[in-house]
């Protein structure tokens, strides 16, 4: 990793919520696809970007989680608002994309390699929610 200063224990913890936001969202697309379209193509795509979702510095994340006190752990009204399939697979394309963000704009400060990865995730969901969204149902 070619990091610019050391991160901080408060911005592993950003990135560790950010990152399994990430690959939680792009997983239930991935799964919808995979077995409920058995859509291999597809799939496949969010497979491997699921897989490029990743830092070295797993231990470090898992040092500075702390899920138990995080302030909005409870469920909110919205998220249980889910009226259908295509609702969902929308709602977890802009939960990834999103998080996608937050980690490309904290990794300018850090590691640029690292931001350049999450930006490339970031453009590939958009194709792909646009692909998966407008044949969807």
């Amino acid at each position: 990793m070619t990091t610019k200063e050391p991160l901080s224990p408060e911005l592993y913890r950003v990135i560790d919520a950010n990152l399994n936001r990430l690959k939680e969202g792009i997983r239930v697309v991935e799964d919808i696809l995979r077995y409920r379209d058995n859509n291999k193509e597809l799939s496949l795509k969010l497979k491997q970007l699921r897989h490029k979702s990743k830092i070295d510095e797993i231990d470090k994340l898992l040092l500075h989680r702390d899920s138990i006190k995080d302030v909005l752990r409870p469920t909110t009204n919205s998220e249980l608002d889910r009226v259908d399939i295509k609702n969902i697979i929308i709602a977890n394309f802009k939960r990834a994309e999103e998080s996608c963000r937050v980690l490309e704009e904290l990794f300018k400060l850090y590691d640029t390699k690292q931001s350049e990865n999450f930006k490339y995730i970031r453009y590939e969901l958009y194709n792909l929610e646009k692909e998966i969204v407008l044949q969807e149902k």
